[in-house]
């Protein structure tokens, strides 16, 4: 029977993501989430409570399904920005869930507060030892870290590329990659030892 609870809400978190990466919070219904998963449209109350908070759920598992599929490199963040832009690649319905987000619950939730927290210490430590550039504060390398992997995907000519809507040849794609790494490249090289 535990199987089946968990089987069950996963499928809802699958179909939830898909409802809410199409049509946002607002636009979502929970019926189509159901018949999408399977479901009673009862399990979902049950399993994550009202709408708002099954949406909250599924951005808590993106955001954790990202930070494995993606872990945090202070040591490389050159390379943590193009592994970033690589997963992003493979999944631009997780940009739509983003902006969705960012327009209809715009505060940060526990979770994300927490990654974003862990990642802006690591940043400042690795500061204080030598290893990325020292004079951009360490929120504003991660913010623009971030940015700069998502830029193609939430540009006006870089967004409909990517999903497809304008051909991207798998060079342009790479020029695409490399700009991003090197732009993160540049933006926290540490200094070069003097003397």
């Amino acid at each position: 029977m535990a199987g089946d609870s968990q089987a069950t809400r996963a499928r809802l978190l699958d179909a939830a993501f898909a409802e809410f990466a199409e049509h946002g919070l607002a636009g979502a219904r929970v019926d189509r989430v159901a018949a999408a998963a399977g479901a009673n449209k009862r399990m979902i109350y049950v399993y994550f409570g009202n709408k708002e908070q099954l949406f909250d759920r599924v951005v808590e598992r993106c955001l954790a399904e990202g930070a494995e599929a993606v872990p945090f490199d202070v040591a490389d963040l050159p390379g943590y920005a193009g592994a970033l832009f690589d997963h992003l690649v493979t999944r631009p319905d997780l940009m739509r869930l983003v902006a969705w987000k960012q327009l209809e619950r715009p505060d940060a939730t526990d979770s994300e507060a927490e990654s974003y927290r862990a990642k802006v210490d690591a940043l400042a430590s690795a500061q204080a030892e030598g290893l990325v550039e020292p004079g951009i504060a360490p929120r504003d390398i991660l913010t623009l870290t971030l940015a700069l992997a998502q830029a193609w995907f939430t540009a006006a000519d870089g967004a409909g590329a990517l999903r497809g809507e304008v051909a991207v040849g798998a060079a342009a794609l790479a020029a695409h990659r490399a700009a991003v790494i090197e732009a993160v490249r540049r933006m926290t090289a540490a200094p070069a030892p003097t003397g």
